[in-house]
């Protein structure tokens, strides 16, 4: 085989160009024995990290094989060895579904990564290759494309020749110039720009000569011997490699027609003209090059010299020393300062010793300025007022409690430290800390402010095609109609990542059988997983004590003073680099909010820390499964599951948030572990050691820990050996990986005496967490919002509605279920008023001394801050009518039209068409002070407008409000449905009994594990029913399910206990009856008035803006009345 190292290979890292994934490249380059792969995207770096992965993943596979031949002593079989001829090459190649190993004999050697980029210029027509030869030469790539990167737009470089000029030092340089056989290539002459490279870089310079494939080939690579010999700089062959395999021709096209805004049948000459811009082998390479092998052996020869390895990179800390106190003597005595005010009566002897232990740990592995820089990040919210909290694994650390950076007791859990920190794995700590969702920008920028944007940057996130993209997307490139294309996509669920099938189509109307059709099927599951472009990670920070620019290319984000690295989290977890996840949680933002109403409303000062404990009350209010609003335990799973649980401590809680998992779920977990609890079956006798471990779970593994401990005590793994199985059970499915496992496992278990089944049926278990299992500090974390957030409801609950309408958009619920639920509570709720309301929901005392919710302006749909603050500001004693507030609080009138809408005038006497009619009376933009009332407002005669009727007056609630004080639609359309039982006869119905019940949709959720289940929320006037929707019904009644707001079900009464489960056997759309809820008037379009002005012919005069229903009914209900899906 001829040697030969591909040096220009693009990903489709390079957006909407590459045909194929790092991984995929890299496979087949092993696959054909090539000496090297350079994965050089435009100008990035976003996958090499991906491609180095899979390179490590392949010498993983290689050594299992060698391990079993040398176990076998006979000759070592291939990974894998089905093969095929592949028509585009004509040689017999491995077959290699997704995720499988390729085809490769334990012997032999693994293709090399060079880690580089293709380097497009502002100024010159060369494209230039910059492949790093060191370290060194790495970080100048790096900064080079953060320099480009951050004088540009997101997504975009702007560098230019004397930017590569200034920073090629190391790096090997591979001119790709335009092609010398096209019409204007003349005009390009880089003979100057060549020249002056090689000046710049002598020896590390060379001319790229890549095939076109188009006949003309060898004219094509004699003209670019002749410009190298013009300049001095070498001849080397280059690949300039889309695709792995010839068979993602058809996907480069439309990648091309996406990036070009065209569709397949007008891309021209654009489209690629065959399938050979794939990784070749080395003898086809060299049939190529026959007359120039020099520009083949180069390749080999550059390979050789580009010496720097991804895994050189080394991550350095933060300094976090201060006045002269080493790091590791600073946190320390934070320790010490947190053993006082944590434990002020002392603390225990288990948990001085468990500090000591940690600090050792830590010291040993250099990690206290992490911790440093995590406690500093956590102070500096606390000095703002932000509430904070950690969770995770960082929850197993007793000096992170004692830094302030988790707020569980530590002797609440069972603590693990190796679940945190292994010296073993020598991999850094990930600590995640929660802050408020509306304050986490004061902390990002804060860490920008103190580290500066080259030592500090958020990590990426890659935004994939997925079905609904991808079939919108590819649809249009295929010239399928825009009915089509929202029929197909219809029939996907939420985030799905699986193509269309042959039902799906038949569905919507199209035939599967059409080769267009077939076509485009096949694209679109071949574009699904296709990275789309980078976006920000959710709060995950990279800070580093040197440049950080010198590891990664950083680049601007799409908001505004963010940068982001190149890199996601999985890149810098396979690189080693720290993390701190920086992360929003809504549910703080409500504590927090609701601690400061209770400071102003009832005098009363509380913290996470100093809420009352084990308040049976609170307890008592769960069991019930009255928890709309309460974090983690609202959704329909877990108010189902409460009142099985009965939760009666704050274990129970713990328990609760881990169990209602997929990890537990799949590893059959739940009905055991209830079951047991209930007494309706023993706890089995284990043994003291295994019940140790499991006996506060009723002999049952919950937690990520207890798997651990389990492997440790029972197979006698070590601590570290404990981490390792948890890990591979975080990424057996992707990278199979748990067969060993497996092995040492069972029969550590039969060698302390356990039976086989035994211990199999425990791995088994174990195995069920997958990639879900909670670790129980992170479940005891969330667990204590759980009660706090139950505690606010329980004893404050216009408090606590408050505070969770001010905090949106967060939860399960839409503000109207939350404003419902208050309602049930006692609570009054008044409406939006331009004299009462401010921006913020408020709370206003009532004579017997209890708290009435005023909805506030935020409520309004289309409503501006601003515009609310200027209305508070100017109303002094109120405003009498539209035009004073229009005067006063000078805004336009299209804010009037929102607040008529809303009817924010009621308390005026005015009703909302009145309003309304007022407010669109007012043309000017703003009042003009010096012309008084001269011609602003004009004179409208008085007109006496129809009254609305109850429906309308609903239906503009929702469309302004997304609620409704007035009446539930179900209310108004029941006597139309004489056939649907109410929710709250419910209780009179005998267990499997069929009836109907219709509601509106407010929650869907199809868990991933729940194998196609869909549980369906709908509530009518009397409250809400759960619905049950199996895989056969769905199928059935897809369209419904998906898409419909109002729904008509038809099954069987399902009873365990006080939950009750509707098992639908129908289900009916009628969404359309919300269409007519208005009556005789179309609620969605305007309402017309023949009383106008002089200067008009008709005006609206109803409460709608919306313009006209020429839309569907059941499309005009889902903006109507949305419902919240979960996927």
């Amino acid at each position: 085989m001829t040697p030969y190292a591909e040096l220009c290979v693009t990903s489709n890292f390079t957006f909407l160009t590459g045909a194929s994934h790092p991984e995929e490249l890299v496979t087949r380059a092993a696959e054909l024995g090539l000496e090297a792969i350079a994965i050089t995207d435009r100008n990035s770096v976003a996958g090499v990290v991906r491609a180095f992965s899979a390179l490590k993943e392949l010498e993983r596979l290689q050594g299992e094989a060698r391990e079993a031949a040398e176990a076998a002593a006979r000759e070592a079989p291939a990974i894998r060895s089905q093969s095929l001829t592949d028509p585009s090459s004509r040689q017999r190649v491995a077959q290699v579904p997704p995720g499988a190993a390729p085809l490769l004999p334990p012997d032999q050697p693994l293709p090399r990564l060079i880690a580089g980029a293709r380097l497009v210029l502002t100024d010159s027509a060369l494209h230039w290759l910059a492949l790093p030869c060191d370290i060194a030469a790495w970080a100048r790539l790096t900064r080079l494309l953060s320099l480009g990167k951050r004088r540009a737009e997101k997504g975009a470089c702007h560098l230019t020749r004397a930017d590569l000029h200034a920073a090629c030092e190391g790096m090997i340089l591979i001119a790709l110039p335009p092609d010398p056989l096209e019409p204007d290539a003349p005009r390009a002459n880089p003979d100057a720009e060549l020249r002056e490279m090689l000046r710049r870089c002598p020896g590390r310079s060379f001319l790229g000569a890549a095939p076109v494939y188009d006949g003309r080939d060898q004219i094509r690579l004699d003209r670019l011997a002749q410009l190298s010999q013009q300049t001095g700089l070498p001849l080397v062959a280059v690949g300039d490699a889309l695709m792995h395999r010839s068979a993602r021709r058809p996907l480069a096209d439309v990648l091309t027609c996406l990036r070009e805004g065209c569709t397949i049948d007008n891309i021209g000459t654009r489209r690629l003209t065959n399938g050979e811009r794939r990784l070749k082998s080395g003898d086809e390479m060299a049939r190529l090059f026959h007359r120039y092998p020099a520009a083949l052996r180069r390749t080999v020869e550059i390979a050789d010299r580009c010496a720097f390895r991804l895994d050189e990179l080394r991550y350095q800390y933060p300094d976090e020393a201060q006045n002269g106190e080493p790091a590791q003597d600073r946190l320390a005595r934070l320790s010490r300062e947190g053993l006082h005010w944590r434990y002020p009566s002392g603390p225990p002897p288990k948990i001085v010793h468990r500090v000591e232990k940690e600090l050792r740990l830590i010291g040993e592995m250099g990690y206290a300025s992490y911790f440093l820089t995590v406690h500093d990040i956590v102070a500096f919210a606390r000095s703002r007022g932000i509430l904070c909290q950690g969770r995770g694994s960082a929850a197993n650390s007793v000096v992170c409690y004692l830094l302030g950076v988790t707020e569980v007791p530590p002797e609440s859990i069972t603590l693990i430290f190796e679940r945190f920190i292994s010296k073993e794995r020598g991999e850094p700590p990930d600590i995640d800390v929660d802050f408020e969702h509306e304050r986490r920008e004061e902390v990002i920028q804060w860490i920008y402010e103190r580290y500066g944007r080259e030592r500090a940057g958020l990590t990426a996130t890659v935004i994939h095609f997925r079905s609904r993209a991808a079939i919108r997307e590819v649809g249009k490139v295929m010239g399928l109609s825009q009915d089509v294309i929202a029929r197909l996509s219809g029939q996907i669920w939420g985030w799905s990542s699986s193509a269309p099938d042959e039902d799906r189509m038949r569905d919507a109307g199209i035939d599967p059988t059409d080769d267009r059709v077939l076509m485009t099927a096949k694209l679109i599951e071949e574009i699904i997983g296709f990275p789309r472009h980078l976006s920000q990670h959710v709060g995950g920070f990279v800070i580093t004590h040197g440049r950080l620019d010198e590891l990664c290319p950083i680049e601007n984000a799409a908001m505004d003073d963010r940068t982001v690295i190149e890199w996601d989290k999985d890149d810098i977890d396979a690189l080693g680099l720290l993390k701190v996840d920086i992360l929003a949680l809504g549910m703080l933002t409500c504590i927090r909010k609701a601690f400061g109403l209770l400071v102003e409303h009832r005098g009363q000062r509380w913290t996470l820390a100093n809420v009352p404990a084990e308040d049976g009350t609170v307890y008592d209010m769960l069991c019930r499964a009255d928890a709309i609003g309460v974090f983690q335990v609202e959704s329909r799973a877990q108010l189902n599951f409460l009142p099985r649980m009965l939760p009666q401590c704050f274990y129970d809680l713990v328990c609760e948030v881990a169990i209602v998992r997929p990890g537990p779920i799949q590893g059959g977990m739940v009905h055991p572990f209830i079951n047991r609890r209930q007494g309706k079956e023993p706890v089995e006798d284990l043994g003291p050691a295994m019940m140790e471990v499991l006996g506060r779970t009723y002999g049952v593994p919950l937690f990520q820990e207890q798997a651990m401990q389990i492997a440790v005590v029972a197979a006698g793994f070590t601590p570290a050996e404990a981490d390792r199985l948890r890990r591979s059970l975080a990424t057996f499915k992707r990278m199979g990986t748990i067969g060993a496992f497996r092995d040492r496992f069972v029969s550590g278990m039969l060698a302390r005496g356990y039976d086989g089944a035994f211990a199999e049926r425990c791995f088994a278990q174990i195995e069920g967490f997958g990639s879900y299992g909670f670790p129980e500090s992170h479940a005891a974390s969330f667990a204590r919002l759980v009660y706090i957030s139950a505690w606010l409801k329980k004893h404050h609950q216009a408090i606590f509605t408050c505070a969770l309408l001010n905090s949106q958009p967060m939860g399960f619920y839409a503000p109207a279920q939350l404003v419902r639920d208050a309602r049930e509570h006692g609570v009054e709720v008044r409406p939006v008023s331009v004299n009462h309301s401010e921006w913020d929901n408020t709370l206003e005392r009532r004579p017997d001394g209890s708290l009435a919710l005023r909805l506030g302006l935020r409520q309004i749909k289309g409503l501006r801050e601003e515009d609310a603050a200027w209305i508070v500001a100017a109303r002094a004693n109120g405003y009498p009518d539209v035009e004073s507030l229009w005067r006063r609080a000078g805004v336009k009138p299209a804010t009037l039209e929102r607040l008529a809408e809303g009817d924010g005038f009621a308390a005026l006497g005015l009703t909302r068409r009145d309003a309304l009619w007022a407010a669109k009376a007012l043309q000017a933009p703003k009042p003009l002070p010096l012309f008084g009332g001269d011609g602003e407002g004009g004179i409208e005669p008085d007109v006496i407008l129809p009254a609305m009727t109850l429906g309308q007056e609903v239906v503009e609630d929702y469309l302004s409000l997304r609620l409704s004080l007035r009446a539930h639609p179900m209310e108004l359309l029941r006597p139309r449905l004489p056939e649907s039982l109410p929710h709250s006869a419910f209780d009179k119905v005998p267990h499997r009994h069929r009836i109907t019940v219709t509601g509106l949709v407010i929650t869907r959720q199809r868990p991933g594990t729940a194998s196609g289940v869909i549980f369906l929320t709908l509530e009518d006037e009397t409250g809400t029913s759960n619905v049950v929707v199996w895989t056969k019904i769905y199928e059935t009644f897809r369209k419904a399910v998906i898409a419909g707001r109002l729904l008509r079900v038809t099954g069987r009464l399902e009873r365990e206990g006080v939950v009750t489960h509707l098992i639908a056997e129908t289900v009916e759309d009628l969404s359309e009856l919300l269409f007519d809820l208005g009556g005789a008037v179309p609620v969605l379009g305007p309402i017309q008035s023949n009383d106008g002005r002089a200067d008009e012919t008709r005006r609206p005069a109803g409460g709608s803006r919306r313009g006209s229903a020429a839309h569907h009914p059941r499309e005009q209900a889902k903006k109507l009345f949305p419902s919240r899906d979960f996927h």
